[in-house]
């Protein structure tokens, strides 16, 4: 089953490569990029749409990773919080064999 997963994975990222290669090779025009304050060089129309693809994914990874902290921060103090809970249950538990005649 492990080696079907491999598989599927490498027929996946084999077919996005030929896309990004295709796509490279069929947008070739030279397009200058005009932002508001700032007028970039002429570069073909794939750099500019994946430069701002890896642009978008960088921010989302950064705007994501307050969220991320923030959970890995609850799901640690939920983690030792259940640990306590555990420790005091077999301490009871122990306390109440010892109590039995």
């Amino acid at each position: 089953m492990r080696w079907l997963k491999s598989v599927i994975l490498a027929v996946i990222l084999l077919a996005v490569l030929l896309f990004g290669i295709l796509f490279a090779v069929n947008n070739r025009e030279a397009v200058p990029l005009n932002l508001i304050w700032i007028e970039l060089p002429p570069a073909s129309l794939s750099v500019w749409l994946l430069a701002s693809l890896a642009c978008g994914v960088v921010l989302g990874m950064v705007a994501m990773s307050g969220v991320y902290l923030r959970l890995r921060t609850l799901l640690t103090r939920a983690q030792r919080h259940n640990q306590q809970q555990r420790k005091e249950i077999d301490r009871l538990r122990m306390q109440e064999l010892k109590e039995l005649p």
